[in-house]
């Protein structure tokens, strides 16, 4: 039930999130960042299941940290991805898989804005947009529709504003709230979170009518 979305903008990635923490058909808490930083222009968005998210990710991120304090320098956003991938394969070929699905989006000097979708059966794809969860079946025709090549913020956010609305339009399960992150060439940026924008029900207006009806009868 959980949602992520990643949109590569220009130069920058966006990435989003559910905030809902949940377990069976319970709401645990609802201000669950869900996103992981592995360095400094490196961000990782993980659904799944509850512990698997949280140990994967901490043992990705810190091996990545470990490889800069040998080298001297971060992992491009390619060789970060194509490590998680590697590791996520072998995991999978063990006694003990890890299920999660991923997000990996980062800003390299050389190769610019990059954004990874991985799923926990191993598979990587470089991609200018991407959803995790039952919000794909709503949101990838509005992004094949309305995406565009060197998008900026400002049209980036508003896509994802458009994708929020329909999930929370469609979507048995309410996802009130996301957590919004960019990454560019100066970091990792934490925006405000998003919610659906509201609208007044048609069927509140039809009601309001019948009422107005049946007092001047």
């Amino acid at each position: 039930m959980e949602c992520l979305i990643g949109i590569r903008g220009k130069d920058f990635v966006l990435l989003a999130s559910d905030s809902v923490a949940g377990r069976s058909v319970v709401a645990m808490k609802k201000d669950h960042d869900k996103m992981f930083q592995l360095s400094s222009k490196l961000l990782m968005a993980v659904t799944g299941e509850g512990g698997d998210t949280v140990q994967f990710a901490e043992y990705i991120a810190k091996n990545i940290q470990l490889y800069r304090m040998r080298n001297g320098y971060d992992l491009s956003t390619k060789a970060a991805a194509s490590f998680t991938r590697r590791n996520l394969a072998d995991y999978l070929r063990s006694s003990t898989p890890y299920m999660v699905n991923l997000l990996i989006g980062g800003h390299d000097d050389n190769d610019g804005a990059d954004l990874y979708y991985m799923d926990y059966l191993g598979s990587m794809v470089n991609l200018p947009f991407a959803v995790h969860g039952y919000g794909s079946f709503f949101t990838l025709s509005i992004m094949d529709r309305y995406y565009k090549e060197d998008m900026t913020k400002e049209q980036t956010l508003a896509l994802l504003q458009r994708c929020i609305d329909e999930i929370h339009e469609r979507f048995i399960v309410n996802l009130n709230s996301f957590k919004v992150k960019i990454i560019d060439k100066d970091g990792i940026h934490v925006l405000k979170d998003i919610r659906p924008t509201t609208k007044p029900p048609v069927e509140a207006e039809g009601t309001q009518q019948q009422q107005q009806l049946m007092d001047t009868a």
